[in-house]
C-alpha cells in the first residue's frame, strides 16, 4: 500500500478499457485529469465478455474489501456483441444474456459499499468497411456491424436506467463527430486519441452532472498535500511562491 489514501476510479472491461493508458487513451487521460485527487485503477481484459467478467466478479471487486472503490467505470458489450461463430466459440453473447450477465454484473457493483459510484459505457459504433478490410490470417472473420452495436447499446442503456445507473451513450455520442469513422479508430473498433477524447469528455459531464455527494468531478475534490510552502517556484516579485498544485496549462485540452 501506498500511502496517503486516495479515492479509487477502477476502469473495469475489455479491450477498449485495457488499452485506455496507450496511444493518448482515455484512461491516462483521465489519470492526469484527477492527479493527486484520485487514483485510477485499470481492469481490463483485451476479449472479454460479459460471460467472463462475471467468472472473476468476485475476484476483482470482493465484498469484504475494507476500502471500496469510489467510482467504477464498466464497458462490456463490443465482443459481445459480435455475430455468433458456426462452432459455437467465440466472444458472442445473445443478447437476453447479455442484459442478464450486465444486471449482475452491476448489483453486484452496487453492493461493494453506499459510496461506490457506477458509470456504464455502451458499445461504440465501429467502422465497418475497415473491420472487413482488416482481415487476420490467425483469425476467423469478425462478424461486427453498427445494426448489432447499436441492438447491445439501447439494451445497456435501458438496463442502467432501470437500475439507475448512470451511462455513457458511446454509439450516439461518437457519431456526433464529423469523420467519425476515419478519426476516433485505429482499426476501426479500438480507439485512437481522437476517439479517446469524446470518452473522457462523456465521462465528464455526467461527472459533473451527477448529484452525488461527495462529487467526484475533478474540480470539486480536494488536491493532496495543495498547501502553500515556501518551497514552492519564487515568483516573480521575489519575495513570494507561487503554489503549482492546482496549474493545468499543461494540458492541450483544458477539460470542464
Amino acid at each position: 500500500m501506498v500511502g496517503p489514501v486516495r479515492p479509487q476510479f477502477v476502469l473495469f472491461g475489455s479491450s477498449i478499457v485495457q488499452l485506455s493508458f496507450c496511444n493518448g487513451g482515455w484512461g491516462a487521460i483521465l489519470a492526469d485529469v484527477y492527479a493527486r485527487k484520485a487514483d485510477i485503477l485499470l481492469r481490463g481484459y483485451y476479449g472479454w465478455n460479459s460471460r467472463r467478467a462475471l467468472e472473476v466478479l468476485d475476484h476483482v471487486f470482493p465484498k469484504d474489501d475494507s476500502n471500496p472503490p469510489s467510482l467504477i467505470i464498466t464497458y462490456f458489450g463490443g465482443n459481445d456483441s459480435m455475430g455468433p461463430h458456426p462452432s459455437g466459440l467465440g466472444p458472442h453473447v445473445p443478447l437476453p444474456e447479455f442484459i442478464d450477465n450486465m444486471r449482475k454484473i452491476a448489483t453486484h457493483l452496487k453492493s461493494l459499499s453506499d459510496s461506490t459510484r457506477l458509470i456504464f459505457l455502451t458499445c461504440p459504433p465501429v467502422d465497418e468497411e475497415r473491420v472487413n478490410k482488416n482481415r487476420s490470417q490467425y483469425l476467423s472473420h469478425l462478424v461486427r456491424t453498427n445494426e448489432l452495436c447499436q441492438t447491445y447499446s439501447e439494451a445497456c442503456i435501458k438496463l442502467c436506467q432501470e437500475l439507475d445507473v448512470k451511462v455513457v451513450d458511446l454509439f450516439t455520442a461518437f457519431q456526433r463527430r464529423d469523420n467519425w469513422k476515419t478519426d476516433c479508430f485505429t482499426d476501426g473498433i479500438h480507439l485512437s486519441a481522437e476517439g479517446s477524447k469524446i470518452v473522457v469528455a462523456e465521462i465528464l459531464k455526467v461527472l459533473k452532472e451527477a448529484e452525488w455527494k461527495p462529487s467526484l468531478h475533478w474540480k470539486s475534490m480536494p488536491t493532496e498535500f495543495s498547501d502553500d510552502s515556501p518551497y514552492d517556484l519564487v515568483a516573480a516579485d521575489g519575495k513570494t511562491t507561487l503554489n503549482p498544485s492546482e496549474w493545468t496549462f499543461h494540458r492541450a485540452i483544458q477539460w470542464d
